[in-house]
């Protein structure tokens, strides 16, 4: 047995934070429990960053004006996406994409600015912060999922709006606007394949050997 392994109920659990993990667009009315944002974002902070970079930073939406100019502006970006969409317009416009006005907690999540200084893993490969944050990302959706809250990542907005509605400085970007609290449900699978714009496919097919595309 390997001495450093979890107990197979601590390893099921966090199997089943992946597994059940959603992109939460409906949420029900109350306020998050006291303690639980403050531990979202820890988990998120101990996320892997390149070069220790930490390149995440999180605003936290408290002004209800403000919560609504973001709703706004994402509206309307859901709009143009509808637009660009061609012939799936129509069928983009019935889905659920944000639940701004609903939720309990808003954050928008960006990355800092003067990230040009950090060259430890990112000399030729810069986008590296964004992985970065992308990891933290995860962290914070596990954990509130294994509290039974939801999360949903939104990303249709034009940054530099968003940076400008948030005050964010010069060189920083915004990378996702968050929607938790609490549900009624968790989906019983991602809500685009239920609402079958997509499915998710299977490992096989992402999975290669030595060469791309080689399953042998």
């Amino acid at each position: 047995m390997n001495q450093h392994a979890y107990s197979d109920e601590e390893i099921g659990g966090v199997y089943r934070a992946i597994r059940e993990r959603r992109d939460v667009r409906h949420f029900k009315p109350g306020p998050l429990e006291a303690g639980q944002l403050e531990r979202f974002i820890g988990a998120a902070h101990n996320g892997p960053s390149v070069g220790l970079m930490q390149p995440w930073r999180f605003i936290r939406i408290l002004n209800p004006a403000l919560r609504g100019a973001i709703h706004r502006h994402v509206n309307d970006e859901r709009i143009l996406t509808a637009q660009a969409l061609g012939q799936r317009a129509d069928e983009f416009m019935q889905l659920k994409v944000e639940g701004i006005l609903s939720c309990a907690e808003v954050l928008v999540v960006g990355l800092m600015d003067q990230r040009e200084k950090f060259i430890f893993g990112r000399r030729t490969m810069p986008e590296m912060d964004l992985a970065s944050a992308a990891c933290a990302l995860q962290n914070f959706w596990l954990a509130a999922r294994a509290e039974g809250i939801g999360v949903g990542w939104v990303s249709m907005f034009d940054p530099q709006q968003l940076r400008q509605l948030c005050a964010m400085p010069e060189g920083s970007q915004p990378i996702a606007v968050l929607c938790v609290g609490q549900v009624d449900e968790f989906y019983s699978a991602p809500m685009l394949e239920l609402e079958r714009w997509d499915k998710r496919r299977p490992v096989a097919d992402v999975m290669y050997v030595d060469n791309w595309g080689s399953d042998s």
